[in-house]
């Protein structure tokens, strides 16, 4: 039997909601052998970021060295890569061990609104790693600073994402949660041709702390057991809904998404 990998690459959440944490939990919830190179820890809640405390060049390369080398992952997904030099090293790594399937979740602030990404490190994503990617998976906040431009409206996300795949990347899925127009969120996928479109319906709530990271590793998880890019996209909105949805509602602040109600809906419903 097979087992399928995925590696993820980024930040080490102690409120245990994004991140790693909750990287290996979407991981583990599909049924996909999770792991780890740590680009940084952070000290966080669900009040906010206290502390970014980054890992060095060679500690972050030896750990993808010892994955790659022994485990060989299926489907690699990265996160929060701190600053330009770690994003350059990542790319140079996916390169050198011909990596393909690379979901790339440009993560940029925190909920808290604290910037998770030095501002040298955009241009590096763009130029470095976004090229690389199988999906990349921005918000609107993040496809206005990955493409410069102001987006209001779903053609502008439109726009946005023809710009994204002409860059390199090979899907791009622009996420609308942070349009809050509408009692639906229309997420976009552009696969280079085709525009396709995803809804769900809005839940009011606080307790949204690590969807970006969540609905991403869903998406390499799905991707890592063979699926298609578009089959795993649906898989995700299902998880991501759930955890939404099937609220844990603690923390004082942004609490964290619900990662074990996609299978209970599936056991109990």
């Amino acid at each position: 039997m097979t087992v399928s990998r995925a590696l993820t690459i980024a930040g080490s959440d102690s409120g245990g909601g994004a991140g790693i944490q909750a990287d290996l939990k979407t991981f583990q919830e599909l049924g996909v052998f999770g792991m780890t190179a740590i680009t940084a820890v952070t000290a966080q809640n669900t009040l906010g970021v206290q502390g970014v405390y980054p890992l060095t060049l060679e500690a972050l390369k030896t750990q993808i060295d010892s994955v790659a080398e022994d485990l060989s992952p299926h489907a690699i997904k990265t996160g929060m890569l701190f600053n330009a030099d770690m994003i350059r090293l990542v790319s140079q790594q996916i390169v050198h061990y011909g990596w393909e399937n690379i979901i790339v979740d440009p993560v940029m602030v925190a909920k808290g609104g604290q910037s998770l990404l030095q501002e040298e490190a955009d241009e590096a994503l763009i130029t470095s790693l976004l090229p690389l990617a199988k999906v990349i998976t921005p918000n609107i906040p993040e496809a206005e600073v990955l493409t410069g431009m102001e987006i209001r409206t779903l053609d502008h996300r439109k726009d946005a994402a023809k710009r994204l795949v002409d860059l390199g990347a090979k899907n791009v899925m622009v996420k609308g949660g942070h349009d809050s127009t509408n009692d639906v969120v229309t997420d976009l996928l552009y696969d280079g041709h085709t525009f396709h479109l995803f809804e769900g319906e809005r839940k009011e709530t606080k307790h949204t702390h690590g969807t970006g990271c969540t609905f991403a590793a869903a998406i390499t998880a799905e991707i890592s057991k063979g699926n298609n890019v578009l089959d795993a996209i649906q898989t995700a909105k299902a998880f991501i809904q759930s955890a939404i949805e099937d609220q844990l509602g603690f923390g004082s602040g942004h609490g964290p998404t619900n990662h074990w109600a996609y299978n209970k809906r599936n056991v109990y419903r």
